[in-house]
């Protein structure tokens, strides 16, 4: 009886695989188009919403819903208070605590880097010392850990097999406009990730700014050094300690 039992669930399974199982596989001698029967169907294939693709589930077939009212892009930050008037063609205004990007509906150099179709240089917003401080923090919780606290490519993530880090101080980098070294903070280049979703739009312009203060500071000259200041320099005429932002 149990021989039988064997048998018979041995033929059942043989069928159940060779019907449900074998369909559009490529090593059968007759392949069919229609795709598998799944019991069980994989979750590629489950009840779900896909960007730009229509969706039974609302009246209107349109599966991509509208962004609820006062949603704010990736990237940008709320104002904490009324904005005092500045250029506004930049998509910059002045804002506490410090320079703050508002969206404007449309891309332009403070969220492109972009002029054009050129890369642009400057800053869409008038630095002060709490833009540099912004951007020392900043980069010292994103940057540091590779790029090293001075910018010269030796942060702690070096010591633990990280190669190719890029230091500020080459003048590859040095020659950079300051609308590519944004856009690489947000995309990303060779094996550095991007930062895009993670660094909002007034602070990635803040990090190149210090970015620019750290190439300053390492690449100085007896010139940048005001002159009441210059008897503490010694007698090579160089400064005795590197002179930080």
């Amino acid at each position: 009886m149990v021989r039988y039992f064997l048998l018979l669930l041995t033929l059942v399974t043989v069928l159940v695989i060779s019907i449900a199982g074998l369909r559009d596989y490529s090593f059968l001698p007759h392949k069919t188009k229609r795709p598998p029967i799944e019991i069980f169907p994989d979750m590629v294939r489950q009840a779900k919403v896909k960007a730009q693709a229509p969706s039974d589930f609302y009246a209107d077939g349109r599966g991509a819903r509208d962004p609820v009212s006062g949603t704010v892009p990736i990237g940008y930050a709320q104002p904490l208070n009324k904005p005092q008037s500045n250029d506004s063609s930049q998509g910059a205004t002045m804002g506490s605590p410090y320079q703050v990007v508002v969206f404007e509906g449309r891309e332009n150099y403070a969220n492109t880097g972009k002029t054009g179709t050129n890369w642009g240089n400057g800053l869409p917003f008038t630095a002060t010392l709490a833009t540099l401080e912004r951007g020392r923090e900043r980069y010292q919780i994103q940057c540091a850990v590779c790029h090293g606290a001075t910018g010269v490519g030796n942060g702690i993530a070096t010591k633990y097999g990280l190669v190719g880090v890029a230091s500020f101080n080459q003048q590859r980098i040095r020659d950079m406009t300051d609308g590519e070294i944004y856009n690489t903070i947000v995309n990303g280049k060779n094996t550095m990730l991007g930062y895009g979703s993670t660094i909002q739009i007034p602070d990635r312009w803040a990090i190149v700014a210090y970015i620019r203060a750290l190439q300053r500071s390492q690449n100085a000259s007896l010139n940048d050094v005001p002159e009441a200041d210059r008897a503490l320099l010694g007698e090579s005429g160089m400064a005795t300690t590197p002179a930080k932002p």
